[in-house]
């Protein structure tokens, strides 16, 4: 049974739990993507159990019907065994998704694995096009110049805030500062794409330039927010014909999920209880 808190974020612990939440959000007009719980895993043998999890439920999800994708972490699927392990599971995942008609997102974690996240998505993205998407962080002063790099692949790109406390070396660190770069990531991608930009983004301001630069550039995009996180304005957002997608975990792994998120950054359990009091 999970507590409160957990239920509010979490779609249940199992598979039927989460293709019953993705079957209430599809009834809205809303799209998910669902994630496994589990990461950093330096045991090849838990990594593989977690990539035949994601094997089975993308078979799941086409039996279903619905609305949905799958979104895996780097080192949930092998990153912290090595690289090559992560390439090598990202792979087998999306050629799974390419034989059936699926999409895989692939989740950004902290700054240290952004080279050899970036790398296998351009590897995969070249053999699977359109079959995949990366998460790209504004907070991390490289991620400008990484978007020149990921401008032409065949993939799409998600672009969030981020959430891990990285240093002042690396990311920004002010708040005002993090939006600027979001602001000027996003006047990019609508500049330079026609497609596959996902706006990463609980913040109104954010979303609405978003719909401004649409309409100015004729980009197609799709709003993501995670689940229990301003749920009344996914379904307005989706009335008014905006494409939005919930990001959605599920999985046994949640007290560690939670645990995690509040270590990284002390702002994450002040955003969850705004979230729960409906602020």
């Amino acid at each position: 049974m999970l507590p409160p808190i957990a239920r509010r974020f979490v779609a249940g612990e199992s598979v039927p739990e989460a293709l019953d939440h993705v079957r209430a959000c599809n009834e809205d007009g809303i799209a998910v993507v669902v994630n496994l719980l589990g990461e950093h895993y330096d045991d090849p043998a838990a990594a593989r159990a977690d990539v035949d999890a994601y094997l089975a439920l993308l078979d799941d999800i086409a039996d279903s019907g619905l609305d949905a994708r799958i979104s895996v972490k780097p080192s949930q699927i092998g990153l912290d065994v090595s690289a090559e392990l992560f390439e090598e599971h990202y792979r087998e995942i999306v050629a799974r998704a390419d034989e059936i008609g699926a999409f895989v997102w692939c989740d950004m974690e902290d700054a240290d694995t952004t080279d050899d996240t970036l790398d296998a998505f351009e590897s995969v993205a070249a053999e699977h096009p359109w079959r995949v998407g990366q998460c790209v962080q504004s907070n991390l002063r490289r991620t400008r110049d990484d978007l020149d790099r990921l401008v032409d692949v065949p993939g799409s790109i998600r672009l969030v805030k981020g959430a891990y406390d990285e240093p002042a070396s690396v990311a920004y660190t002010g708040g005002d500062r993090v939006d600027e770069a979001y602001r000027e990531d996003l006047r990019f991608l609508f500049e330079h794409r026609d497609r596959g930009v996902a706006v990463g983004s609980h913040d109104p301001a954010m979303i609405s330039l978003a719909n401004r630069l649409a309409a100015e550039h004729g980009t197609d995009y799709e709003v993501q927010m995670l689940m229990g996180v301003r749920e009344d304005a996914q379904r307005d957002l989706a009335a008014q014909g905006v494409d939005v997608v919930q990001y959605a975990p599920f999985g046994d792994k949640w007290l560690s999920y939670f645990y995690r998120r509040v270590r990284e950054r002390k702002e994450n359990l002040t955003f969850a209880l705004r979230a729960v009091a409906g602020r």
